[in-house]
């Protein structure tokens, strides 16, 4: 059983990364307005969403605003890294098997969004270890 103190640090970290799905799906809908392919597009959009994550996280998550914010930026980009991977192995893996499954075909214009969702809970309970364990230590 979770102490209490973690579960309201799982929850705003929840919350922390709707607030980061938003962000990835608008900057990726933008980057593929713009032109880029899908891949390209996630990178950035994934790199947008972690740098607001991490702005939420050791501000209201962790409590760690006073720490060095570059050496935390990049100590969280290290931890974020194979949840990262994970994400988005799970977000390319949708496109693809949506791609190729011809029952799929009606939802192809959400397959974006879907592949991002899917990707963001893949790497939800790795990122939330690594973010309590690796980064915000207390």
């Amino acid at each position: 059983m979770l102490k209490p103190h973690v579960r309201i640090q799982l929850l705003r970290f929840a919350v922390a990364g709707v607030a980061g799905l938003a962000v990835d799906v608008l900057v990726l809908y933008l980057a593929l307005a713009l032109g880029t392919g899908f891949h390209a597009g996630r990178v950035l959009s994934f790199l947008s969403a972690v740098w607001v994550t991490w702005q939420i996280n050791r501000r209201y998550t962790f409590d760690a605003a006073a720490d060095s914010p570059w050496r935390q930026w990049w100590r969280y980009i290290g931890a974020m890294a194979f949840g990262g991977a994970v994400n988005y192995g799970v977000s390319a893996a949708v496109i693809a098997l949506m791609a190729g499954w011809p029952a799929a075909a009606p939802l192809l214009p959400a397959a974006p969004l879907l592949a991002v969702c899917c990707g963001t809970l893949a790497g939800l309970a790795l990122n939330f270890l690594s973010a309590k364990f690796l980064v915000f230590q207390r």
